[in-house]
């Protein structure tokens, strides 16, 4: 008998360890679930008109998304759906595990920075950033502590008595953001943050911008058509063109492989399609060009406009693979350069030095030969 209950007692022991094996399994899966809750997943369809919204957006705690793309997109209408200013269509929205679809503006965990800042003008920097915590129920004397310690942070604490006519833009946007992270918000939604303010400032501002966002722990969005501010403060970029997603990626892959024509003139490249056949790249419309790429089928081939070099006369024994008849369209300053747009066999930027433009004698309608080396062409599949 007692060889018969020493084996029940250790099958009841090893019961009992099976209960708690799958009673930690249980939590660890029940914390998994929390995990993969948190962060924003949405689909945006909005309708308005003939215009259609169909972005589709997913984020984790502490991604900065930028939404870029040309004026007209619906980058704002993306921006004011996630803050519950303009009604879904259709779609989703869900924040932390949280639907907030139908969820009005002001009960949603969301902080805005608008363009415009749209601080109150009768209150002190101070009770701008304490209107919040007010709001969601803060005693007043809690709200200006919490207030103060924001504007400390942003290097704001002797300005906390001035009102927005007495600050500076970069002082403004500071403000403005400090306001809509005083709630502790689980999304952060900047709406062309930096749009106000001149160039010199704007730069200042970035660089202050983006050390807030890398201390921020929750998702942000950014709205932009600057491609410098896009590839600054995001750590992934969604492309917007005509109400839908045309590109997305990290900054370094959107760079280096755009997809579209709006992309490659933000990055500053020419962009070709055609379709590729070894290390020959045969244009939808136009010539063939010479790459270093081997590849087979649809594909892109891209060039900086520093990489051409351009002849008044038809070179001879040139190295360049890639040679093009074309013609001046047009002359602009391009930073410390000179950027020359030309038509012809293919259409495409060259930049070059002041000299270089005088010693050609380039002006509009004068014959020029381009030439582009292989190896500073990119080709990858379309």
């Amino acid at each position: 008998m007692s060889n018969t209950e020493d084996v029940m007692d250790e099958t009841e022991d090893v019961m009992d360890e099976t209960e708690d094996v799958m009673d930690e399994t249980e939590d660890v899966m029940d914390e998994t679930e929390d995990v993969m809750d948190e962060g924003l997943d949405a689909r945006l369809v909005v309708d308005r008109g003939p215009f259609r919204l169909d972005v589709s957006l997913t984020a984790a705690p502490s991604d900065v998304v930028a939404l870029l793309g040309p004026n007209g997109a619906g980058k704002t209408t993306a921006l004011r759906a996630l803050a519950g200013l303009v009604p879904l269509t259709d779609g989703h929205l869900r924040l932390d595990g949280r639907e907030l679809d139908r969820t009005p503006p002001e009960s949603r965990p969301v902080g805005v920075v608008f363009q415009d800042y749209l601080l109150f003008p009768h209150l002190t920097a101070l009770d701008n950033v304490a209107f919040g915590p007010r709001c969601h129920g803060a005693t007043k004397a809690e709200a200006r502590a919490q207030a103060a310690g924001w504007l400390e942070r942003m290097g704001l604490a002797d300005h906390a008595g001035a009102k927005p006519r007495r600050l500076s833009g970069g002082q403004a946007q500071r403000v403005a953001l400090a306001r809509a992270l005083a709630t502790h918000p689980r999304l952060l939604l900047l709406d062309e943050p930096l749009a106000a303010l001149d160039a010199r400032t704007r730069l200042e501002v970035r660089a202050q911008l983006r050390r807030h966002l890398a201390d921020f722990e929750a998702v942000a969005v950014l709205v932009t058509h600057d491609p410098l501010d896009a590839m600054v403060l995001a750590d992934r970029l969604i492309v917007v063109e005509h109400g839908e997603v045309v590109q997305e990626g990290t900054p370094s892959d959107i760079a280096r492989h755009p997809r579209t024509d709006y992309i490659a003139q933000l990055v500053g490249l020419n962009l070709y399609r055609g379709h590729a056949d070894g290390h020959t790249v045969r244009l939808d419309a136009g010539p063939a060009l010479t790459t270093t790429e081997l590849l087979s089928g649809p594909a892109f081939v891209a060039f900086p406009p520093s990489a051409v070099t351009l002849h008044r006369e038809r070179p001879t024994g040139a190295s360049a693979r890639n040679l093009w008849r074309c013609e001046v369209a047009g002359l602009e300053t391009h930073g410390d350069q000179i950027r020359a747009d030309l038509t012809g066999e293919l259409p495409l930027a060259a930049d070059l030095t002041t000299v270089a433009a005088a010693e050609l004698d380039l002006r509009p309608g004068a014959p020029v030969w381009a030439t582009v080396k292989a190896a500073q062409t990119h080709a990858y599949p379309a």
